[in-house]
């Protein structure tokens, strides 16, 4: 698959590893300009690219850059994808970092808020297990205890392709529901961070709270 990653920080960078190391075509972009990437690229094979060409032509982009870095991607920079492209979303608000985004304080789930940004449906996925689990904890499929990832979208079809990219990374993909569910895989719930099982994870995701703790908020 040919598939675009904006974005090169821990997440990004861990899953232009692993995407090349499966045989996928990446090309991986961040606001500093290809040059940067330049290790990154050589280590993987992956094309270090800019924002708006590392989503040309793509069939799936994910996006993995702090929300506060949304609103100032270009103009038009999903224009270029495949027609069909999935876009999937790995991001976390954190006020600490982010600033105050009033939307998602009043309650509008993150990547709702992602999708009204940038003008197109997306799936949230990745955000919710640490980089350095991401990079080596799949296992092969039916491996007792094996770590289950939350995939929550509006879009079935486009779900059921992130879910088998989960599945292909290694880990258990469970249907999160829809974007508007996706609250329950935010930072404080019960299924963050937390690498559990897929049983685990459908619990965790039923007894998550849609009030945020004092640390997620502004």
């Amino acid at each position: 698959m040919k598939i675009g990653i904006i974005g090169a920080g821990n997440i990004g960078g861990t899953l232009t590893r692993r995407l090349t190391a499966l045989g996928h075509q990446v090309a991986v972009a961040n606001s500093r300009g290809p040059q940067t990437l330049a290790e990154l690229a050589l280590e993987t094979g992956a094309t270090a690219a800019t924002v708006t060409e590392a989503a040309q032509g793509a069939a799936l982009v994910i996006v993995t850059i702090p929300e506060k870095h949304i609103p100032a991607l270009p103009k038009g920079v999903l224009d270029g994808v495949a027609e069909g492209a999935v876009i999937v979303d790995t991001g976390n608000y954190y006020p600490q970092r982010d600033g105050r985004i009033s939307a998602i304080e009043s309650g509008t789930p993150e990547s709702r808020w992602v999708e009204q940004q940038l003008g197109r449906p997306v799936v949230k996925a990745f955000n919710n297990i640490q980089s350095r689990h991401l990079m080596d904890l799949g296992r092969p499929s039916g491996t007792p205890g094996r770590i289950a990832l939350p995939v929550a979208g509006d879009d079935a079809a486009a779900k059921a392709i992130v879910m088998a990219l989960v599945d292909e990374l290694g880990f258990d993909p469970v249907d999160a529901g829809g974007l508007d569910d996706s609250w329950r895989q935010q930072p404080g719930s019960p299924v963050y961070a937390s690498d559990l099982d897929a049983d685990g994870v459908r619990a965790a995701l039923e007894a998550a709270s849609p009030e945020r703790g004092a640390d997620f908020r502004s």
